[in-house]
C-alpha cells in the first residue's frame, strides 16, 4: 500500500462535471493498493493516516492530527503510485493490484477511516477524475507500508 497525504484547505473530485467527493480542512489522500494487500495493511493506513500529526497546534509546530483538527479525508484511488519507471520512458504498472483487487481494498480503507470518527469521501473508482485541491503548506507525506 502506496499513499500520498496532502493537507488542504479544500479538494474535490468531479467526475464527467459532476462533483463525487468534496472536503473543506483536511487531507487529500492518493491510495495505490498492491496485489497482496489485506486486512493487516488496511489497519495500519486506517491508524496511521487518522493520527498522522501534520496540523498545526497552539505553538505552530504539526502536532494534531487531523482527528484532532476536526478535519476530513478525501480517498482518490492512485494506481500509478505503483509506477515502475526504471526502464525505457513508458511506467509499467504490474506491481499494482488489478481492480477487481483494488477496489474492495480502497473501500475497506475509507471504512476503517470512518470508524475512527472521520468524515471520509472519496473519488470514484476507475473513473476518469479531476482532482481540485487547494494544498496547505503545503505538506505533503509519502507512506508506505512495509
Amino acid at each position: 500500500m502506496r499513499a500520498v497525504l496532502q493537507r488542504v484547505l479544500r479538494a474535490s473530485v468531479t467526475v464527467d462535471g459532476a462533483v463525487v467527493g468534496a472536503i473543506d480542512r483536511g487531507l487529500l489522500v492518493y491510495l495505490g493498493i498492491a496485489p497482496a494487500d489485506g486486512d493487516a495493511e488496511v489497519d495500519w493506513f486506517a491508524r496511521k493516516v487518522s493520527e498522522m500529526r501534520v496540523f498545526e497546534g497552539e505553538g505552530g509546530r504539526m502536532d494534531r492530527s487531523v482527528l484532532d483538527a476536526d478535519g476530513a479525508i478525501l480517498v482518490v484511488s492512485q494506481f500509478t503510485l505503483y509506477a515502475d519507471t526504471r526502464k525505457g520512458r513508458r511506467p509499467s504498472f504490474v506491481d499494482a493490484a488489478p481492480p477487481e483487487v483494488a477496489a474492495p481494498v480502497i473501500e475497506h480503507c475509507m471504512e476503517a477511516l470512518r470508524t475512527s470518527g472521520l468524515r471520509v469521501e472519496g473519488g470514484r473508482f476507475g473513473a476518469h477524475m479531476l482532482v481540485d485541491a487547494v494544498n496547505d503548506g503545503p505538506v505533503t507525506i509519502l507512506l508506505e507500508s512495509s
